[in-house]
């Protein structure tokens, strides 16, 4: 069940239909499960495309759970809620960006991002938008596709900027996990490789981050500036 806020974007209408007929569910199925896993309270999906995340949140929701969602694409978003009303669950899904989350400080158990991050135009906005609607403690958990190693990064700064006017503005050659170890709103608690996906997005990496405690964050700034 879907409560969609139908503001206006624009985008493609078919790679929002290409997308939504990859065979998602055997190419990253186990890594969204990762992602779904002992759920509970209020969870953010960052980008949530055409719903693919649904159905594992659906799985593992009970009454402690509270799932929204944004979406800035309108085709997208369309798929999203379709997917939304064939599940028990409520979704609150929304028109946003990641760059300026509509939601106030501390929202937030846990924030989903599975193959986002490769496609927003400010990054470091974003992971900071992230990091405050996250509860100190709360959980940023990740699976993106990030920059390979020699011949094959080259290739993918080479094909990049094609590739990201066909794909909804994604990145090929982003190095989303290095920029979220080195942020220090966040420690890093797991990350690993997912042995899928095909050249050019690959690798494809999962993991989990932890918003820091204030009083965290504040030593560590002490201890940089000395």
């Amino acid at each position: 069940m879907a409560d969609c806020d139908p503001r206006h974007a624009t985008e493609s209408d078919l790679f929002a239909a290409l997308y939504d007929r990859l065979p998602d569910r055997f190419l990253v199925g186990p890594h969204r499960e990762y992602l779904a896993a002992d759920l509970a309270g209020n969870v953010l999906d960052l980008g949530a495309g055409t719903g693919a995340m649904v159905p594992y949140i659906d799985d593992v929701a009970d009454g402690d759970l509270e799932y929204h969602a944004i979406e800035p694409d309108p085709k997208m978003r369309r798929r999203a809620a379709r997917k939304a009303d064939t599940a028990d669950l409520q979704v609150h899904l929304r028109d946003a960006r990641g760059e300026s989350l509509p939601y106030a400080d501390d929202s937030f158990d846990v924030v989903l991002s599975s193959l986002v991050f490769c496609t927003i135009p400010d990054f470091d906005a974003a992971l900071a938008e992230v990091a405050r609607v996250l509860r100190p403690g709360g959980e940023l958990r990740f699976l993106e596709h990030v920059r390979n190693d020699g011949w094959r990064a080259r290739a993918q700064d080479a094909l990049t900027p094609l590739w990201s006017r066909a794909a909804g503005g994604c990145q090929l050659n982003r190095e989303t996990i290095a920029r979220f170890v080195a942020d220090d709103a966040f420690e890093v608690l797991e990350v690993e490789r997912a042995n899928v996906g095909v050249f050019p997005a690959t690798p494809i990496v999962r993991g989990r981050l932890r918003r820091r405690q204030p009083t965290d964050r504040s030593l560590l700034s002490s201890l940089t500036s000395n």
